[in-house]
């Protein structure tokens, strides 16, 4: 096994000690989901930020590594998008619980709603991408990707962290805001506007895949 694909299962087993570490705290009676004392970060989230920093590197290096040394396999292929998906999404699942906690106990429904909609049409439009990309696979087709794509995966990296840090460091100065407008919220309403754009790209430059 080369390289970038040890990268790649390390980040897949980062993913599986950050999903078996949420388990264990929602077996913990009355753990907290809101920040401890006057520190605006909970520092169970803060490791849970940092395994996702360090998993979200080796999506970085393991690609410009098979790349450069020309150890690109299929089993990397198959694996890398597998990774991105389990990181990405299952956070985003995660960050979804204590959130949405939050805004039934202050009774702020337009907000959960806004919430859901975003998530489910991230989780959505990558379901759809990849099963495009698996049959035009098996037709020998090559599915590029586009920039709004790079895009959404740049917002989502940098969304995540902040909404996982409590908007930490903007909240600062954006605490008094509404929350539908503060700044991690924003990069998040972008990812998922990069999501739609890039998913309705992908489907219409290879609606010749359906053919």
């Amino acid at each position: 096994m080369n390289l970038p694909n040890k990268i790649t299962i390390s980040r897949i087993a980062l993913i599986v000690v950050m999903i078996i570490g949420i388990l264990v705290l929602a077996c913990i009676p009355n753990f907290r989901v809101a920040p401890i004392g006057n520190s605006p970060v909970n520092p169970v989230y803060l490791v849970i930020c940092v395994i996702f920093i360090v998993a979200a590197l080796t999506d970085l290096f393991d690609g410009k590594i098979a790349r450069k040394y020309n150890l690109v396999s299929d089993f990397g292929k198959f694996l890398d998008p597998i990774a991105d998906k389990l990181l990405n999404d299952g956070i985003m699942i995660f960050l979804l619980v204590p959130q949405a906690y939050a805004l039934e106990q202050r009774r702020d429904p337009l907000m959960l709603t806004v919430l859901l909609f975003c998530v489910v049409i991230m989780i959505g439009r990558d379901l759809v991408v990849d099963g495009l990309r698996l049959i035009a696979v098996r037709k020998n087709i090559v599915i590029a990707a586009n920039i709004y794509g790079k895009l959404k995966t740049v917002f989502q990296m940098v969304a995540i962290p902040m909404l996982l840090l409590n908007d930490w460091p903007w909240s600062y100065f954006d605490s008094s805001w509404p929350q539908a407008l503060q700044i991690s919220n924003i990069c998040f309403y972008i990812a998922t506007i990069m999501s739609v754009i890039s998913g309705v790209i992908y489907v219409v430059q290879n609606r010749r895949v359906f053919k």
